[in-house]
């Protein structure tokens, strides 16, 4: 009985949330009638002190998104009223709106700031009216930690940027921003006692990377990619990029976010990622050559007091600057060839009785963590410092999804995790058909495993945008939306309220928000389509697009296309082999990215002669030790062995360097047209009858391609390779000629 009324409380409440839109989903909502109208002259009361910066950050939202000049009243009479009250849930609030004013009761200041979040989303889907609807919600947040992370090292961003950014955040619920604020490519932050890290360290000649995105600026017919000119300036006839923030301008964006309810968690990477310290400040590292090695820079050199000593000057400046209680100080990828030749580090190795340079990587950890918390902080660290050994204290950013235990062995320790694995909450990656769903439904995997005790130790979720080819403000927010939406919902919304295809619906009006701010980002791929679209006879282009005020042009002769190219207003049928290349364009112009969809008329693939009597269920995989980036070299690697394969997977202990060669038979019951969805991370590719069907054949993220083969009812063979050497995954799946998915024990045989 308990379940039926859970469920029936699930179906009203995101009926009702479906009225109002709002991302994330609240725990209740009841629309009522009528709306409180905003005038010139509405008043905002706050009843105590302590609320007055959330009242005068709601003064902004409604003079930004209304136009409305309010008035601020200490007290509890007003016509928008802020209080604090016992009795609601940790940091969660109750909101109501009537035609007679607005009143906003929270646990705390922070609930309070959701609040307001939940009233600027009300309003600016008003259709522009100085008005918002009644309402009453309650709500409360599912994870404490609801962060992004921005790199700012690689690209610089400025103030104003950053300062977007955190409305953002706040506008969606999210309550961390952690800064990544130096790393090899850039110092961006003010050291007093070391001026040159700013002076020179936060500037470079073009690197390899923004060469990079000034090619893919003109490949995608993107200028969002383009180097931004505002951060350049010429020094004795050299272009140099970059740009840093004063400990003045910190300070404004540290309040800044604080008032919208925002912590900022200051990330020092070391002791490694610290290029752009070493090269500007001798003796730093453990001998005088630097640079990068095949993966990595050269580190900090452990061994020498003076290089802690440099380190703990720095913390001593951040500590002042960031009142938040967690500093992150990196500890990830670090190249420790140098420490092993290193004199000073095999000294401190031998003295502190270690086993070997990964406990001499914790040893230094340990060593920032002892000042961290000696002034009152405490310290995060990526997953890299768990090797070697874990404090008591550290928590943990969770990010190398080829190290799956790491959460649980934190948590089993009493420490604290927040998860931001590389998939799919990096969202500097590119954005796929399935990635929102991916984070949107997270949770099903995120605390597998675990026992109860362990999972109060899961402390929230993160983002994390890593900006080597995320030049500029507009690139950033296309990357940011429209994941951000389906990662606030993970973040705040319980899991049995949530339902991905009642937040997908929701899209549409975030997005009309969206274009209303004037914050590009990506519109999701279209459905339709596919890489490789198959047709024996006649076929039809027909597209729909999840933003309804997107238009889609396309061309067919390879060209790019832009606001004079054909409109796409309904289907379009083709007779002949056509390669449409299609693009959206925002209400403002805006063009998208473009979408690569080859329609080919095909004859139907003969199936070959097998005796299928013969044929027992299942694929061979052959398995190689692999460590390249070419599918077609993968059988020249030394063989590891021979697996039986019930499904396109990798096989149950195959690790390390992979190179998979999986064949066998592929048979369809009837003749016509099948779908193909090959999901690699890294490359693979799918051959049927010797034609390659799917191409993926690249160092990459996980990503999908879906391709159409005609073929023949019978037995084809099937090809499928793949290779990683860091913790991929693979997956295959077939689809019917009527779009069913087929099952792999109806379909794989040997």
């Amino acid at each position: 009985m308990k379940k039926i009324i859970l469920l029936l409380f699930s179906i009203l409440s995101l009926g009702i949330q479906a009225q109002v839109n709002l991302v994330p989903a609240p725990q209740k909502v009841t629309v009522g009638t009528g709306e409180f109208n905003l005038a010139p002259g509405t008043t905002i009361a706050y009843s105590s002190a302590a609320l007055k910066p959330a009242a005068e950050y709601l003064q902004v939202c409604l003079q930004r998104y209304a136009k409305v000049n309010a008035t601020l009243v200490a007290g509890k009479q007003g016509d928008i009223r802020l209080t604090t009250q016992k009795g609601i849930a940790k940091d969660g609030y109750q909101l109501s709106v009537k035609a007679n004013g607005i009143d906003i009761n929270a646990a705390n200041y922070s609930g309070t700031l959701s609040a307001i979040a939940t009233l600027n989303q009300l309003l600016l889907q008003n259709d522009g009216k100085a008005a918002i609807p009644a309402v009453a919600v309650t709500d409360a947040p599912r994870f404490n930690w609801r962060g992004f992370h921005l790199d700012v090292s690689r690209h610089f961003f400025t103030v104003d940027e950053v300062k977007e950014i955190i409305d953002l955040m706040a506008l969606y619920k999210l309550n961390r921003f952690h800064w990544h604020l130096t790393d090899d490519q850039g110092w961006r932050i003010e050291i007093e006692k070391y001026p040159l890290l700013t002076e020179k360290g936060a500037w470079r000649i073009y690197n390899n990377q923004d060469t990079a995105c000034m090619q893919l600026a003109a490949r995608d017919d993107n200028p969002n990619l383009l180097i931004p000119k505002k951060n350049t300036r010429v020094e004795h006839g050299d272009t140099l990029y970059g740009g840093y923030y004063t400990q003045d301008q910190i300070r404004d964006v540290v309040a800044y976010a604080k008032q919208r309810g925002i912590e900022i968690v200051p990330e020092i990477d070391m002791p490694g990622h610290f290029l752009s310290a070493i090269e500007n400040y001798e003796g730093l590292s453990c001998f005088p050559t630097i640079g990068w090695g095949q993966y990595f820079t050269t580190p900090l050199c452990p061994g020498k007091q003076k290089v802690l000593d440099f380190c703990k000057d720095i913390w001593s400046e951040i500590f002042k600057l960031f009142p938040y209680e967690y500093v992150h100080v990196g500890g990830d990828e670090v190249r420790k060839d140098t420490w092993k030749e290193c004199p000073d580090c095999q000294k401190r190795i031998k003295e502190n009785h270690l086993k070997n340079e990964e406990e001499l990587q914790s040893w230094f950890i340990h060593q920032m963590e002892a000042f961290i918390n000696k002034n009152g902080k405490k310290m995060m660290g990526w997953d890299e410092i768990l090797e070697g050994g874990l404090s008591k204290t550290a928590t943990v950013t969770w990010w190398r999804t080829w190290v799956p235990d790491a959460p649980s062995q934190v948590t089993a320790q009493g420490n604290d995790v927040i998860f931001c694995p590389g998939s799919p909450m990096y969202l500097s990656q590119a954005e796929e058909k399935t990635s929102m769903r991916s984070i949107y439904e997270y949770d099903k995997e995120m605390l597998k495993g675990m026992n109860a005790k362990q999972k109060q130790h899961v402390i929230g979720v993160q983002g994390n945008m890593w900006c080597e080819y995320i030049p500029t403000r507009e690139r950033l927010l296309f990357q940011y939306f429209p994941r951000i939406l389906a990662l606030s919902e993970l973040a705040w919304t319980k899991p049995e309220l949530k339902d991905y295809d009642q937040f997908y619906s929701r899209l549409p009006k975030q997005f009309a928000m969206l274009h209303k701010l004037n914050v590009p980002f990506r519109t999701p791929s279209l459905d339709g389509i596919y890489r490789v679209n198959a047709f024996t006879n006649e076929g039809t282009m027909a597209v729909t697009c999840a933003d309804p005020l997107a238009t889609v042009r396309y061309t067919t002769d390879g060209s790019f296309p832009n606001k004079n190219s054909q409109l796409y207003n309904g289907p379009v049928k083709i007779d002949e082999t056509t390669h449409f290349t299609l693009r959206t364009f925002a209400p403002n112009g805006q063009a998208g990215e473009m979408i690569k969809a080859d329609f080919l008329k095909q004859g139907l693939l003969e199936p070959v002669k097998a005796d299928a009597s013969q044929l027992t269920q299942g694929l061979n995989a052959a398995w190689y030790n692999y460590r390249g980036e070419k599918c077609r070299e993968i059988h020249k690697a030394p063989f590891n062995g021979n697996y039986a394969a019930n499904d396109v997977v990798i096989p149950e202990g195959v690790k390390g360097n992979i190179g998979l060669i999986m064949t066998g038979y592929l048979r369809v019951p009837e003749d016509g047209v099948y779908t193909f969805s090959l999901m690699s991370d890294d490359g693979s590719w799918l051959k049927i009858d010797g034609n390659m069907v799917v191409d993926n054949d690249r160092p990459q993220s996980p990503h999908e391609e879906v391709s159409q083969q005609a073929l023949k009812a019978g037995l084809h063979k099937i090809e499928v390779r793949y290779f990683d050497s860091n913790g991929g995954m693979l997956r295959l799946w077939v689809f019917d000629t009527k779009g069913q998915k087929m099952q792999p024990a109806d379909i794989y045989f040997k």
